[in-house]
C-alpha cells in the first residue's frame, strides 16, 4: 500500500519525510537522493550503492557494449587524456 502524507517546505527549502516512510524505505541520516521537477512535481529518488554482484554485472554489461560498439582500451586513454586538456 502506498503510504501518502503532507509536509511543508522551510524557508531553507528542507523538507521533511514523515517518519513512516522513512522508516518503510529504510531511509538513514545523510541518505542522498536525485531530485526531479516537473511543472507542479517533485520526485525524490533515492540513490543506493549496488552490491558488489551487481556492481560487477554492471561492468560486465558495460564492457559488452564497448565491445560491440568497437572501442578498444586506447580509446578510453584518448577520451580521458582530451577531458583532462592533456590532447
Amino acid at each position: 500500500m502506498v503510504a501518502v502524507a503532507t509536509t511543508k517546505m522551510s524557508s531553507k527549502g528542507q523538507v521533511v519525510i514523515p517518519e513512516e516512510i522513512r522508516k518503510r524505505l529504510g531511509l538513514k541520516t545523510g541518505s542522498q537522493f536525485v531530485v526531479v521537477g516537473e511543472k507542479d512535481m517533485v520526485i525524490l529518488k533515492a540513490i543506493s550503492t549496488p552490491s558488489m554482484e551487481d556492481f560487477d554485472d554492471l561492468i560486465s554489461e558495460a564492457r559488452r557494449q564497448a565491445r560491440l560498439a568497437g572501442m578498444r582500451r586506447a580509446d578510453v586513454s584518448v577520451v580521458i587524456a582530451k577531458v583532462r586538456g592533456r590532447k
